[in-house]
């Protein structure tokens, strides 16, 4: 019951902001014809966000000196001429933190993911024959930290690049009102989870410990349904927000059990060059854990238009 939800909770969000987006693509497509711009448009963002914390020796409130640094990057490549559509989007975020009395830095933020999908518009509606593509991973290791019988630091691997990385492509149909503003729907969706083989055979290691692989196994093959929704729109002068909704049903496998992954990127500009930057971004897939895997980040930093 928590997991649906939280699902049309989500879903409300993103509706909300199809409708406010509704009105300005409209008026934003109009006033350039296809022919002006050409087929291809391409663009995107570039963040780097830095948070810093110094406290001298003398300081009595307490405290630990720290330092944490996060780049973020949202690059799309759209084509569309008569009735095909190819909308592509590269997204990357990766962030470190180091604290003045840890011996290892940490990671704040992993994540590498490429969408991609392929429509032939229906008539002259607003939906089309479809077909998409998502690939996720991450770029570095990702460790659990504890203490060894002596006091110090020691880490443990738990994943690592492309230990897990999850691959999906997908047949349906994609309601599609601007390149801001998207609905895929693939009720013929095959997903594979790949992973070392290092993870898999582990003394002790059980089917379905890593992202639900086999022992000894570096695949896991699914076949299901999903939808993926992506929507971008300005609340104000200099505050846009972009959502990003996955939505995965195993056929073959506790089918009523939804896979979630949302993600808001709110982005409020001081000027041409600072911003504000706000991540939000909600998990569930029990093959990994069984619970919400949440993430948040704030920070100010530098943000180029590419």
């Amino acid at each position: 019951m928590k997991k649906r939800l939280l699902a049309l909770a989500m879903l409300f969000i993103s509706t909300l902001a199809f409708a406010q987006q509704e009105d300005e693509s409209t008026n934003d497509e109009a006033s350039e014809t296809e022919e002006e711009k050409g087929p291809w448009t391409m663009g995107g963002n570039f963040s780097f966000l830095i948070n810093q914390s110094t406290f001298n020796d003398d300081w009595l409130g307490g405290g630990v000196s720290n330092f944490s640094g996060n780049l973020l990057v949202s690059y799309d490549i759209n084509y569309k001429k008569g009735k095909i559509t190819w909308d592509n989007k590269f997204l990357g975020d990766y962030g470190v933190t180091r604290t003045k009395d840890q011996e290892f830095n940490r990671k704040t933020n992993d994540r590498l993911e490429v969408n991609s999908v392929l429509g032939y518009q229906m008539g002259d509606s607003k939906w089309s024959y479809s077909g998409m593509m998502n690939f996720r991973t991450q770029f570095a290791p990702g460790y659990i930290f504890d203490q060894d019988e002596d006091g110090n630091e020691i880490r443990t691997l738990q994943t690592e690049f492309m230990s897990p990385a999850f691959l999906q492509f997908g047949l349906g149909a994609q309601w599609r009102d601007s390149e801001n503003l998207r609905v895929n729907i693939s009720p013929a969706t095959g997903r594979v989870i790949l992973a070392s083989s290092a993870f898999t055979t582990t003394a002790g290691y059980e089917d379905g410990d890593f992202f639900g692989l086999d022992a000894g196994k570096r695949a896991r093959y699914e076949f299901g349904a999903a939808i993926n929704a992506y929507g971008k729109f300005k609340i104000m002068k200099g505050i846009t927000a972009e959502n990003f909704l996955n939505l995965y049903a195993n056929y073959l496998e506790d089918f009523g059990n939804i896979d979630i992954d949302y993600t808001l990127n709110l982005v409020m500009k001081v000027n041409e060059l600072i911003s504000t930057n706000f991540t939000f971004q909600a998990i569930y897939d029990d093959n990994a854990v069984r619970g919400f895997q949440i993430r948040q980040v704030l920070g100010v930093g530098v943000n180029f238009t590419l």
